[in-house]
């Protein structure tokens, strides 16, 4: 493979990555859980506000808790939006990657303070190609607003 192919490639790659993230963002507000299959290895980790899970039923059944406790108006759909920014991709091997995107995450439901902002964070993921196909394996959410308590 040429230069110029090697940096094609791997740009087709980050690219594959990034959008596997907003491709998360997207299920996770929505709640197409099932969506998490082709985001996600079977034995990911997941650290964010609702704790550590591990394994993909365990970071389906932990999503499903907190979109359910967001939900607080019942309407069964977006009560969450994730805005992923500042997406940083490295390729660490021919199949694996690391990389960390800023989170700003509004609430949509409604509650006594009318302020939008949940939090904002830093995503850092490490990511594999299983089968052909991105993954992330392992991804810790770090809240830099609001200070933890």
């Amino acid at each position: 493979m040429s230069g110029i192919e090697q940096r094609l490639a791997a740009l087709l790659d980050i690219e594959d990555i990034r959008q596997l993230r907003i491709a998360y963002s997207h299920c996770l507000d929505s709640g197409d859980f099932d969506g998490l299959d082709e985001i996600f290895s079977v034995d990911a980790i997941v650290g964010v506000t609702v704790g550590e899970m591990k394994g993909l039923p365990a970071i389906k059944e932990g999503l499903v808790g907190a979109y359910v406790l967001y939900d607080r108006d019942r309407r069964g759909h977006y009560p969450f939006l994730h805005a992923i920014a500042n997406h940083q991709v490295t390729l660490t091997g021919p199949d694996t990657a690391v990389g960390k995107c800023y989170l700003i995450d509004f609430e949509t439901a409604s509650k006594p303070d009318p302020n939008p902002l949940l939090l904002l964070g830093l995503y850092a993921d490490q990511y594999r190609r299983i089968g052909g196909a991105w993954r992330i394996v392992e991804t810790h959410l770090d809240v830099v607003w609001p200070a933890a308590a």
